[in-house]
């Protein structure tokens, strides 16, 4: 089976949206593999960065 492209979509005041199959690395170096889709924290108030866990909405972020 074809890997899938990666692909990166943002949201105006929301997170980057990462979709297809990739790695990846937090700030201590671990991986984690991906395969579906992620959103990442765009806005750095996320309790689980670089994942987004919602944080956005709650702090009023802005950002196009």
């Amino acid at each position: 089976m074809a890997e899938q492209p990666v692909t990166i979509k943002t949201n105006p005041g929301g997170p980057f949206m990462v979709s297809g199959e990739f790695t990846l690395h937090d700030t201590e170096g671990n991986s984690v593999k991906h395969s579906g889709r992620a959103a990442l924290c765009r806005c750095g108030a996320s309790a689980k960065k670089p994942l987004c866990d919602g944080a956005h909405g709650r702090i009023g972020f802005e950002k196009e």
